[in-house]
């Protein structure tokens, strides 16, 4: 268990000696605060190392006990890995007591350990009657087999078994990840003169190195890692489960406070919607009904917010968790399994508890669709999760699937690399998709193409651009982008400069017009040089002006006519047959005159006809002559 690093919360009901057991069992005394000493009661979380012999680094968090300090008790607990439940001889269980232990449970503590603390205030007896009661009270809690350790603060008994459990109880506990981005709550904020802000707070994961490069969220403030202790300790790095205080300079004090979250990666989302799984306690004092005011505890910020039901508009009692929703009206910081308690504002009560199932939750209908929903999204494995989010977002990069997911980096990519193996991701670049979501477009686009050319029979086929804009509501340009280069890739559709076909198409003339429009069409190639306008060809047929120029464009995007100007177009047969007349009548250069000599036509023709002649760079002007392009 070497350099693993854990955090023991000391809780329990006011004055049942948690202050006095945490400075016999560290030599620290946790009551910093003048309040405190004046008033013998820890309004503050206070914090001590504790030294035990299998080389792990462990803190003590003495947490409040008052019910006026809760929230600086769910603070101090919300980064804890083991809970020591502290109850007082001759008291027994208290109401404080019951909460603090529904706290723990709805935190996913799963391990703690009860000192039946100032034990020499009471005889053998009643101690052996409080120890009952203490085991009745525990009984059908996760709690009901914690060990049970009888010890005296002041004078000491108890301690050393106290300290053995403690240790034991420990090898059981995993260690927090030291692998993942590196994410600390900050439940303190001060200065020191000379020295600027300090932040304090439990690592949640990760490691933190002096001189890093941070981010302060929700807020995004960039600041730098001075200066790091550990136990007033200088070190040059800090790492998960330490309880670590970060200098950092010149920073306004004024500008972070209690629940902002200190990380060195993009990793993370900033939210104010959270979908949850929320299990609530047994004994509510009044319903909970939709939309109510709540406070949330995650982490350590405390938010309010409104908590919003899917299923149902109001809750007594529930004994299976209820997926729902909280909407909050501050910006947090929260991944996917990250537990959180609910409170009520007034009458001040703890509702319940229970995990981040979503961390960027939207708005869901109510009804058992956005039931079945979350239900999914609660039980997904990593493979579930990474394809639910990729099911919305389409496609993402690393980065921002671990934001969506809440995996860590690890993890991510071991479910990325098993995705693509197992056929079921594709990779874009440097982001990720769903092989089913590229079958689907395959089709949607190829029955766009086949809708396209049912509709417009003469045109070459789609723009690309056209085919990106229509489905940009629903996939990123990149996405369709690669759709479109595979499907032309792989023959199922035909590219033409901008245009996309689908392979074997030709545009053509529509069946029901087809009479109308070769007549036209001859009449056209029979007018040769001297054309009317084009409205005239089409005005006394039943060819609608769209059809109209439908059939213009694809005159032209054929080639069998060109625009002679906006108005004028000549059929290709004519044009070949002026090219051929004007170049057996003229020299290598000409003149205007000798043009009109040859053609016989009159300005209003020959003019944009040697125009068109230029455009297509088969002659070239000098000043008032033409040259032929050999």
């Amino acid at each position: 268990m070497d350099d693993t690093c854990f955090t023991i919360g000391m809780a329990g009901h006011i004055d049942h000696g948690k202050t006095t057991l945490t400075k016999a069992l560290t030599n620290v005394d946790t009551d910093h605060l003048k309040e405190e000493k004046e008033r013998k009661i820890s309004i503050e979380s206070g914090y001590a190392p504790f030294e035990i012999k299998n080389g792990c680094h462990v803190s003590i968090i003495d947490v409040p006990g008052h019910e006026r300090f809760i929230r600086q008790m769910i603070a101090g607990v919300a980064g804890i890995d083991m809970a020591v439940l502290v109850i007082a001889a001759d008291e027994g269980m208290m109401p404080q007591t019951k909460e603090h232990l529904e706290i723990l449970g709805f935190l996913g503590i799963e391990r703690c350990i009860v000192a039946v603390s100032k034990i020499d205030r009471v005889d053998d007896e009643l101690l052996d009657m409080v120890t009952e009661d203490i085991k009745e009270g525990l009984a059908g809690t996760i709690f009901a087999e914690a060990p049970l350790v009888c010890v005296d603060g002041v004078s000491g008994k108890g301690i050393d078994t106290l300290k053995q459990t403690i240790s034991s109880e420990l090898e059981q506990v995993g260690g927090r990840d030291a692998h993942g981005s590196f994410r600390l709550p900050i439940d303190q904020v001060f200065t020191v003169r000379g020295q600027g802000t300090i932040v304090r707070g439990t690592i949640y994961e990760g490691v933190v190195k002096k001189d890093s490069q941070l981010t302060i969220l929700p807020k995004g403030y960039k600041v730098k890692s001075r200066r790091i202790q550990v136990h007033h300790q200088d070190k040059d790095e800090a790492r998960a489960g330490q309880r670590t205080a970060i200098n950092l300079g010149r920073m306004d004090r004024e500008k972070i406070q209690r629940g902002d979250v200190l990380v060195t990666s993009d990793h993370f989302l900033v939210t104010n919607t959270i979908d949850v799984s929320l299990q609530f306690v047994d004994d509510l004092i009044s319903s909970v009904k939709q939309r109510v005011p709540v406070k949330v505890h995650v982490g350590t910020s405390e938010v309010m917010g409104k908590i919003v039901f899917f299923d149902r508009n109001e809750v007594w009692r529930a004994s299976e968790p209820v997926l729902c929703q909280v909407r909050l009206d501050e910006d947090i910081v929260v991944r996917r399994g990250d537990r959180f308690i609910l409170r009520r504002p007034t009458p001040v009560e703890t509702l319940g508890g229970g995990w981040v199932i979503e961390p960027k939750g939207g708005k869901y209908r109510f009804g058992e669709a956005t039931i079945e929903m979350l239900r999914q999204r609660k039980e997904g494995t990593p493979e579930m999760i990474v394809t639910e989010v990729l099911m919305n977002h389409k496609l993402l990069d690393r980065k921002q699937l671990i934001q969506y997911t809440s995996l860590d980096e690890p993890a991510l990519i071991a479910t990325l690399r098993k995705g693509k193996e197992k056929g079921l991701l594709l990779q874009i670049g440097n982001k990720y998709g769903l092989k089913t979501h590229a079958k689907m477009m395959k089709e949607e686009i190829k029955q766009l193409l086949e809708n396209y050319h049912d509709a417009y029979p003469m045109r070459p086929g789609i723009s690309k651009a056209e085919i990106v804009q229509s489905f940009s509501k629903q996939y990123p340009k990149a996405f369709i982008q690669y759709m479109i280069d595979m499907l032309v890739a792989s023959g199922d559709i035909a590219k033409d400069k901008q245009f996309l076909a689908l392979s074997g198409f030709s545009s053509h003339l529509p069946k029901e017009w087809k009479v109308q429009m070769e007549a036209i069409i001859n009449q056209l190639q029979l007018d040769g040089l001297t054309v009317r306008k084009w409205n005239d060809y089409v005005k006394n047929t039943s060819l609608s002006k769209k059809g109209a120029a439908e059939l213009g464009n694809y005159l032209i995007h054929t080639k069998q006519a060109y625009v002679l100007t906006d108005d004028l177009l000549i059929h290709h047969t004519a044009f070949a047959l002026a090219l051929s007349t004007l170049k057996t009548k003229t020299e290598d250069t000409f003149e205007l005159k000798e043009a009109k000599d040859a053609l016989n036509v009159s300005r209003k023709y020959l003019v944009p006809f040697l125009e068109l002649l230029d455009q297509y760079r088969l002659t070239l002007r000098v000043n008032d002559k033409r040259k032929w392009v050999k």
